[in-house]
């Protein structure tokens, strides 16, 4: 029983100060100033694949257009001729004639990956030196192109920024908001910090050339997933990975579990497919271990259990509300509640990463090993027509309210 109480009183300690330790160094990576920008506007491709209607499409989508950068031509890739995103692009690109925006349509097979293959048109007409590849769920500030080029340097051979859930509407978009902002995003950091950067593919700054020498755009095809290639290319050439000091937003509107878990699966399996030595130590993340150890040792010093279980949680996840309010990520009072949800998760996403190589990425099941397509969602597509429809609705709002 001594031997119990001290392995659960050092692992206590120990996940404690990393928690804490971990929300510091986050905190202070996240609050470092970028240099100021210095006017020097290079002209810069903006290539945003498109697929089928996310929520607030409107808004994200509206955001490409009011970028306050004067050198930038934005190219919009979508594979099918019957995506329902067409209309909506294609009134957004005549709502806005002074922007130098095209609609390109059409699917080049060069890898087993369909955001890969939808790219690759863009990456080819793209008429510039500098080229941000981004999705199209993400909200774009108006200094969008600045918050990039200020995190380049001279080692710099990608710059990327991990997305930041905001706009939830409902229990599982919270849940997610838990995973996205202070669990994966400030690991992320914390790496970052250490010079150990990689790419996510939610947005990537590229200089053309650079991937070029690798093989072209076509190179990004040779690992199961785009970034995770990414990050290996700059590695190899003996470049950086660096992150944005600012994250960008990724609106959720409204989620449901299977949706939550899905997008979570097909990240931890992309993330053991890639970096399996990094995926590993994912075991042992999250509060529910350390509070199992806190049971015990309360139950073996006679305090009430609950009541110390409780001031260790709130220990625990308050430190994480103290990252987001600090960064001014959302945070809900719940999150305490939510971000343990979040922790029992993780434990069944790790062992789901092992088991399988299944995944669902737009409603398409597909495999990590291959990445080949299985089959379509039936199901996505009458929520695809809803979705269409609301964003209609919202994007005709957004230009009465601009006019």
């Amino acid at each position: 029983m001594p031997s119990l109480i001290l392995t659960a009183a050092t692992f206590c300690v120990l996940f404690a100060a990393v928690q804490i330790t971990s929300i510091a160094i986050a905190i202070v990576r996240l609050r470092r100033k970028a240099p100021p920008h210095l006017g020097d506007y290079s002209p810069v491709s903006l290539v945003r694949p498109l697929c089928g209607i996310d929520n607030y499409a409107a808004e994200t989508l509206l955001s490409t257009f009011e970028l306050d950068y004067p050198r930038c031509e934005i190219l919009f890739c979508v594979a099918d001729t019957a995506d329902p995103i067409l209309p909506l692009v294609k009134d957004l690109i005549a709502a806005y004639p002074t922007v130098a925006a095209r609609l390109l349509i059409g699917n080049d097979r060069v890898s087993a990956n369909p955001k890969l293959n939808n790219v690759v048109k863009g990456w080819r007409a793209a008429s510039h030196d500098w080229v941000v590849i981004a999705d199209s769920n993400v909200l774009m500030p108006r200094d969008y192109i600045q918050r990039l080029f200020a995190s380049w340097r001279a080692d710099t051979g990608l710059v990327a920024s991990p997305p930041i859930g905001s706009h939830p509407q409902g229990f599982w978009a919270e849940i997610e908001c838990a995973f996205l902002n202070t669990y994966q995003a400030r690991w992320q950091y914390i790496v970052d910090s250490f010079g150990k950067g990689f790419a996510q593919g939610k947005t990537m700054l590229w200089r053309r050339a650079d991937l070029e020498r690798a093989g072209g755009i076509e190179a990004l095809g040779k690992e199961v997933a785009e970034d995770a290639a990414a990050t290996k290319i700059v590695r190899n050439a003996g470049l950086k990975v660096r992150l944005v000091d600012r994250p960008l937003a990724q609106p959720l509107g409204r989620r449901n579990g299977s949706e939550v878990w899905n997008r979570q699966l097909r990240w931890a399996r992309l993330r053991r497919a890639s970096f399996f030595i990094y995926f590993l130590p994912e075991i042992l993340s999250g509060g529910v271990l350390p509070m199992i150890c806190a049971a015990i040792l309360a139950h073996a010093f006679g305090w009430p259990i609950l009541l110390f279980i409780s001031a260790f949680a709130l220990l625990w996840y308050g430190s994480e509300m103290a990252l987001a309010a600090a960064s001014g990520w959302h945070v809900s009072p719940l999150h305490p509640f939510y971000g343990l949800i979040r922790d029992l998760m993780l434990p069944a996403l790790f062992v789901a990463a092992l088991r399988g190589n299944d995944f669902i990425w737009r409603g398409n099941a597909m495999q990590v090993e291959r990445m080949r397509p299985i089959r379509m969602a039936a199901p996505l597509r009458s929520r695809i027509q809803e979705l269409a429809a609301v964003s209609r609705k919202r994007l005709r709002a957004l230009r009465a309210r601009a006019s």
